[in-house]
């Protein structure tokens, strides 16, 4: 730069000469102040796109929030009104609990806790040598009364051959009653002839009267095997009756025998097992439970205000809180008789004291569809979310007409009572 220009005062550089003050372009009867007052600032380029981007950001999320809406608005009028829903349901099986009905120690214990069994599998096994010596004792008693019995079987065989005998000796006698009785007239017709002395005559009254004293003691005979043989009989029906009991006594002697052995009432999972080997249970104790997982099934407890359209056949979405993605398609069973305060321990009773009214609750019982219930992975008392699509019941009733009243009784939407 020429050194001439580096000399010079900063009011007399070139670039203030040409530059024009403030003074000289300030119109003239301007204020003062107008002068002072601060250039805007002037957008750039980026600034500019950042809030292009911004309205098109703010513009989609309120188009999604519409059509979000709308969707949902949508869902809920089509369908979601319908749908009666509770999160008040949860997993139920019918299972065993299993308990000793005879006395003893634990001999060893097969069942583990969480396993498989199978029906008739033994779960817990008693000392049985008491028992064994009891059903033995019990059997040896039965043989002896059955050999008492076919004696007495035998015993009237021979009675009725006695009577056989007697009926024999019977005709016997009255055979020879007939020749004596016979002899006698002929006898006594030849002696009033005295062509037959009267020795004679009287041998043949003392052989007629013989004939018939020995008819009399036949007929005695009889009786006598008669009344041996109700004898007998009397012996064999108090024998045969002896017989049914001893037959009762080993009957249940082999049945506590069989006792000491619990097995496993169905197909389930063994649970909340509490013996061990070597305990001493009595006839009652719980010792544990077998859990039939394939028969789970759901119960919901529905309010008094959403049953009105719940029926049997009424098809039941599940989804269950332990596996949210393991939802499933159920089918209503019935609807309790009674809510479950009116069973419950102590019932309420809001005819005394001061009343608060509460909606109640009715369990409904839905089906689990058999290939979820083999499966498994439903245990019960897991919490579940059951909702119910009234309209899919067999049942369902028209629009307008209330769900399980008469057909009689139902009015369409037009319709009004008769007065």
């Amino acid at each position: 730069m020429p050194k001439d220009l580096d000399n010079l005062p900063a009011d007399r550089s070139p670039l203030a000469a040409d530059a024009p003050t403030a003074e000289r372009s300030e119109p003239a009867g301007q204020p003062e102040a107008t002068a002072a007052a601060p250039e805007q600032p002037r957008e750039t380029g980026d600034e500019a796109k950042g809030g292009s981007r911004k309205r098109i950001v703010l513009g989609a999320l309120a188009l999604a929030a519409i059509v979000a809406g709308g969707w949902y608005g949508h869902d809920y009028w089509t369908n979601g009104r319908f749908l009666v829903s509770t999160d008040d349901a949860y997993v139920q099986a019918d299972f065993a609990i299993l308990a000793p009905k005879v006395t003893g120690y634990v001999a060893s214990v097969p069942a583990r806790e969480n396993e498989h069994v199978k029906a008739g599998d033994p779960l817990v096994i008693l000392r049985d040598g008491d028992y064994r010596d009891a059903l033995n004792l019990a059997q040896s008693q039965l043989d002896a009364q059955l050999a008492s019995v076919d004696r007495i079987n035998r015993q009237a065989e021979a009675a009725k051959a006695a009577i056989t005998q007697s009926e024999a000796k019977v005709t016997a006698a009255k055979a020879v009653q007939v020749q004596a009785e016979a002899d006698l007239k002929r006898y006594t017709e030849l002696a009033k002839t005295d062509v037959a002395t009267s020795q004679k005559l009287e041998a043949a009254r003392a052989a007629s009267a013989t004939a018939d004293a020995d008819v009399s003691e036949a007929e005695a005979g009889v009786l006598t095997a008669q009344a041996d043989l109700r004898v007998v009989e009397a012996q064999a029906s108090e024998a045969r009756a002896v017989l049914s009991g001893l037959t009762a006594s080993r009957d249940k002697a082999r049945r506590d025998l069989d006792d000491t052995v619990l097995r496993a009432p169905t197909d389930g999972v063994v649970g909340n097992l509490s013996v061990a080997t070597g305990d001493y249970v009595t006839p009652g104790a719980r010792l544990l439970a077998v859990v039939p997982l394939g028969q789970v099934y759901i119960e919901a407890n529905y309010k008094e205000t959403q049953i009105e359209q719940l029926a049997p056949g009424t098809r039941v979405e599940v989804e269950v809180d332990a596996f949210p993605d393991r939802a499933f398609t159920g089918t209503l069973q019935g609807v309790s008789p009674a809510s479950g305060s009116v069973f419950s321990l102590l019932p309420p009773e809001n005819a005394t004291g001061n009343f608060t009214k509460v909606v109640q609750r009715l369990p409904v019982r839905i089906a689990v569809p058999e290939e979820v219930a083999r499966a498994g992975w439903l245990r019960p008392g897991l919490s579940v979310v059951a909702t119910a699509d009234p309209r899919t019941s067999p049942d369902s009733p028209a629009p307008g007409a209330p769900a399980g009243a008469p057909e009689g009784a139902r009015l369409s939407a037009n319709e009004t009572p008769a007065r």
